[in-house]
């Protein structure tokens, strides 16, 4: 399994298996963040399928720790961007059973690494999903508080404005509405998750 960076939607799948194909690679999966090829690459096809994964703004993940960091990545992006039932996942839960590690430990991991707790990312998601259902202007804002698990339109609405600075009302009245690409949210620059050791940068 050859796990990558910046691999989080369905056109970023379609990107990858178009390069597998263009360099004669049989792949047997492709999925958020990973892919799986039949044939067994050497390091110079290795290097050829790095630089040709970076002309599309993929990069291979060799640290085992940079690894963990995308997958912890790609299946909170996943909970909150493709999965209907979000408001009964409980997140800790999901993310330990998933990832096969002990929250704490993966917590602390992406909050060294990635200087953002787990949970602020989760709420940076959460936002930018509701961002789009507001886009799309056929749920109202108790449809989407309760589909985002939010408690109230009132929490819903806090957490909005403390991300945005605009209230959900005031970006549904705005002609010119943005949203965040998802590979930037959270994410640091890959040398300094690769030459992560396990020890605080500024330390």
């Amino acid at each position: 399994m050859i796990y990558i960076k910046f691999m989080v939607s369905n056109r970023c799948k379609m990107l990858v298996k178009e390069e597998l194909k263009k360099l004669g690679f049989h792949f047997i999966v492709v999925d958020m963040g990973i892919f799986d090829i039949m044939e067994n690459i050497d390091n110079v096809q290795r290097e050829q399928l790095r630089a040709a994964l970076l002309e599309s703004g993929f990069e291979l993940l060799d640290n085992k720790k940079a690894m963990l960091i995308e997958k912890i990545r790609n299946t909170v992006i996943e909970m909150v961007h493709y999965r209907e039932e979000l408001s009964i996942i409980n997140f800790s839960e999901y993310l330990s059973e998933k990832l096969d590690h002990d929250y704490t430990y993966i917590s602390n991991l992406f909050s060294e690494v990635q200087g953002i707790t787990i949970e602020k990312f989760v709420i940076s998601l959460k936002i930018e999903r509701v961002k789009e259902l507001i886009m799309y202007n056929e749920l109202n804002l108790t449809e989407i508080a309760w589909m985002m698990h939010f408690s109230s339109v009132a929490q819903l609405s806090n957490q909005f404005k403390k991300v945005t600075g605009l209230t959900p009302s005031r970006l549904r009245q705005m002609k010119n509405k943005r949203r965040n690409p998802i590979e930037e949210i959270g994410a640091q620059e890959v040398s300094g998750v690769n030459n992560y050791n396990g020890k605080n940068k500024n330390t």
